[in-house]
C-alpha cells in the first residue's frame, strides 16, 4: 500500500478531481476531526486512476499547496483542468502549483445557488439555471447564464450576485471537448469514493492516529484503483490526445 501511494507517475494526466472527507481521531488525549483528502485522475489514455492521499489537520492553503506539490515530485504532469468543491484554498494552490484552469463543481454550486430561494421556489430556480447547461456552445452558455441572472436579480439579488461572481469557474469545462463534458463538471467521481470511505471509518469510529487512517484508506484506494484497471476505459479518447503536452509526433505514410 506505502509502495502504491508513493509510486512515480507516469503521462500526463488532463483531468485532475480533488476532495476532501473528515473523519475522527485521538490528539494528545483530545479527539479531533481531520481531512483525508484524495486525488484522482484521468490520463490521456482515458484511464482513470487514484493518484494521491494525504491526511492532515485542515484544508487550508499550505494543506493543498504540499500535496499538490508531492504529486508533482511523483511526476504529475499535463494537469489542464481541476475539479473541485468551491474552497479558496483549493483554488490558491491548483493556481500556485499547477498552473492549471479550474472548474468549481456544478453540482455543489446548485446547492449554495439553490440555498437562497426557499423550498417552493427551489424548482423553479433550479430549472431556470439548468437551461444554461443544455446550451450548445460555451458561447451560448454564457449568454443564456447572464440572461439568467438578470431574470433573478430582482427577486434573489444574493443568488444573482453569486451567479456573476461563479459564472467563469462553474463553465469552465465548456472550454474542454464536449465529449468529456458529462464527466468533468462536477466532483461525482470523488463522491462515491468518499462515501465509502465514510462508511468503512464509521465503523471504526476513532482511529488512534493519524498513520492508522491512511493504512485504511489507503489499502481501499489501493482496492478501488485495481478494479478500475480491469474495467473499460473511464473516458472517450476523443479529444484527450490534443491536451496532452507530450504528443509523439507522426510521420505521414509514405506514397506508393
Amino acid at each position: 500500500m506505502g509502495a502504491f501511494l508513493n509510486r512515480q507517475i507516469e503521462g500526463d494526466w488532463p483531468y485532475l478531481w480533488v476532495d476532501a472527507t473528515y473523519v475522527k481521531t485521538r490528539e494528545a488525549g483530545r479527539i479531533v476531526s481531520v481531512a483525508v483528502i484524495v486525488a484522482v485522475g484521468v490520463n490521456t489514455e482515458g484511464q482513470r486512476e487514484v493518484l494521491g492521499l494525504k491526511v492532515g489537520a485542515s484544508e487550508a492553503e499550505p494543506f493543498w499547496t504540499e500535496f499538490l506539490r508531492s504529486l508533482n515530485r511523483r511526476g504529475l504532469r499535463g494537469v489542464k483542468l481541476v475539479i473541485s468543491d468551491s474552497h479558496e484554498g483549493i483554488k490558491a494552490a491548483v493556481s500556485k502549483v499547477l498552473k492549471a484552469t479550474w472548474q468549481r463543481c456544478r453540482v455543489h454550486f446548485m446547492r449554495n445557488a439553490l440555498a437562497h430561494a426557499s423550498k417552493t421556489q427551489r424548482r423553479m430556480v433550479s430549472a431556470a439555471i439548468g437551461t444554461v447547461f443544455v446550451q450548445e456552445t460555451p458561447e451560448a452558455a454564457k449568454s443564456q447564464w447572464r440572461s439568467v441572472a438578470d431574470q433573478l436579480r430582482e427577486k434573489f439579488p444574493k443568488l444573482a450576485s453569486l451567479m456573476d461572481e461563479a459564472e467563469h469557474d462553474v463553465l469552465a469545462f465548456m472550454t474542454f471537448p464536449r465529449a468529456h463534458w458529462p464527466q468533468i463538471y462536477s466532483t461525482n467521481p470523488l463522491e462515491r469514493l468518499n462515501a465509502e470511505i465514510k462508511r468503512r471509518t464509521n465503523v471504526v469510529g476513532i482511529f488512534p492516529n493519524d498513520a492508522s487512517i491512511t493504512r485504511l484508506v489507503g489499502a481501499m484506494m489501493l482496492e478501488q484503483n485495481d478494479e478500475w484497471s480491469l474495467n473499460r476505459r473511464y473516458m472517450q479518447l476523443e479529444g484527450l490526445q490534443t491536451l496532452c503536452d507530450t504528443v509523439p509526433t507522426r510521420l505521414s505514410a509514405v506514397a506508393r
